[in-house]
């Protein structure tokens, strides 16, 4: 039997939030994103939905839940599912990926089209575009990158391209000075993505569990990194089977470091550290005529 006392009793809270609204939160953003959140997310959930019925002047949690689920307020379905959405990221997280990344994009002889499924603010698919401007050894090297995520706030700060400082610390002096610019005055402290490297990637708004992504074509190469880990085996199951009619026969799939798709998807084999490649079946079956 479920109790209805708040999650925290020991705690003075601004708003009632008892164990019934957390089970609608966890329910609703399931649905809505794939997102299972685990038990230990009580206080984070609180505290990321406080700040919505701050903004909405809405005084408790069963009203404002109440609100999305009549659908009809379509901004607070976005406002709610960008303020439990995790935007983890930082310019070349798991360094490893990278080099083979260029290798690879040295072998092709078309344009490549790269699509990265969760862009958050921008810092892997412009360390994409970097890594495909080190490989062609030029500003404007023939690729194309199409950078989504579902939550629309940090897609406005990943195209922007303006990071602190701090942001870049770790990065070579080389990198910092031929991919972005320092600002000056009231930027000081701040840096930009050069236009040139901003104009490889497009980003859009897009939801993994929708129906239909609206992508066209084929990708050389997709990653998914780090975004499974937040889906249950049958979401993560869903998604890569999307993924693969997506692929061209030589195409690679990179996957987070502690993410496994051996076990959700057998159309898929193992190339190397967390990077995948379609099996020979699907291979084979790609390039007959």
């Amino acid at each position: 039997m479920k109790t209805t006392q708040p999650v925290k009793a020991d705690s003075v809270k601004e708003f009632d939030f008892t164990a019934k609204d957390f089970e609608r939160v966890r329910g609703l953003i399931y649905q809505r994103a794939g997102i299972a959140l685990a038990d230990s997310k009580q206080e984070m959930v609180y505290s990321r939905l406080a700040r919505r019925l701050r903004a909405t002047g809405i005084n408790s949690f069963v009203q404002y839940l109440d609100l999305l689920e009549r659908g009809q307020d379509s901004e607070e379905w976005e406002a709610f599912t960008n303020a439990l959405t995790t935007n983890l990221t930082s310019f070349f997280r798991e360094a490893h990926h990278f080099p083979i990344l260029a290798d690879f994009l040295k072998t092709l002889k078309e344009p490549a089209s790269i699509w990265c499924s969760a862009s958050s603010t921008g810092e892997e698919p412009y360390t994409i575009a970097m890594t495909a401007c080190e490989a062609y050894g030029s500003l404007t090297p023939p690729v194309q990158i199409i950078a989504t995520d579902i939550d629309t706030n940090v897609l406005a700060t990943a195209a922007n391209g303006v990071y602190p400082m701090e942001r870049i610390e770790k990065m070579s002096p080389e990198r910092v000075k031929r991919f972005f610019l320092k600002g000056k005055g009231n930027h000081e402290g701040y840096v930009r993505v050069r236009p040139e490297l901003r104009k490889l990637v497009t980003f859009r708004q897009l939801n993994l569990l929708a129906d239909g992504w609206g992508l066209s074509g084929q990708f050389d190469v997709i990653f998914c990194r780090n975004v499974m880990i937040y889906f249950d085996k049958p979401t993560q199951s869903k998604i890569l089977s999307k993924f693969v009619p997506l692929m061209k026969p030589h195409a690679l799939l990179f996957a987070g470091h502690s993410e496994n798709f051996l076990y959700v998807s057998d159309a898929l084999k193992l190339k190397g550290k967390t990077v995948y490649e379609l099996n020979a079946v699907q291979r084979t079956a790609r390039t007959k005529p």
